[in-house]
């Protein structure tokens, strides 16, 4: 938007100073850049740069939009919850890598003849490296094997409940044993 027309809000305002008077220049900056065409952002690589940022913000927040539709609890277990991180972080993967599938090329000439990469592939990129550091993190804790140790000592608080309930009602023996051993197969099953 023109200077002329409004004054630009400080988060879009060129953050160059002018030379002789060091005071903050008044322009807008231009779409995905911080300094206005007279600081610089006319020059074709801030133009390029500005262009994927542009980019790139708009598949971020089209993507996040979409996954921001999940249904989302509080967290009961952090170690569930890192689980379900992952799983969010692999969904987040998935949806760009449909985006990059759906591009004829990766790549494309801009106006000047120069070969870019496209955002998506960018984005596919990092997801890409966000997987790895999450699927990383929750190897490097052994999430399963404390997640299988907390089910187990839940299996034998439930064997317990049931011991004494067998206990109280008066069930001992082979019958006991074999009531046990039932409710141990139905809890591995689960």
């Amino acid at each position: 938007m023109p200077s002329n027309l409004a004054s630009p809000t400080p988060e879009r305002r060129c953050t160059a100073k002018a030379k002789r008077s060091g005071n903050p220049c008044q322009h807008w900056a231009l779409q995905g850049q911080t300094v206005c065409r007279s600081h610089g952002g006319k020059a074709q690589q801030n133009l390029k740069a500005g262009k994927k940022r542009v980019t790139e913000a708009k598949i971020e927040d089209e993507t996040r939009r979409a996954l921001a539709r999940l249904d989302v609890g509080p967290v009961d277990n952090p170690l569930t919850a890192l689980s379900e991180i992952a799983g969010q972080v692999i969904a987040w993967k998935d949806a760009l890598a449909e985006r990059v599938n759906e591009l004829t090329r990766i790549r494309f000439t801009d106006d000047k003849g120069a070969e870019q990469l496209r955002a998506e592939v960018a984005l596919y990129e990092r997801a890409m490296d966000r997987c790895v550091n999450v699927l990383g993190t929750i190897g490097r804790l052994k999430i399963d094997e404390r997640l299988a140790a907390i089910n187990e000592q839940q299996a034998g608080v439930v064997i317990g409940a049931i011991e004494a309930a067998l206990a109280y009602a008066g069930i001992t023996g082979p019958e006991a044993t074999a009531a046990k051993q039932v409710a141990a197969r139905k809890l591995r099953a689960v």
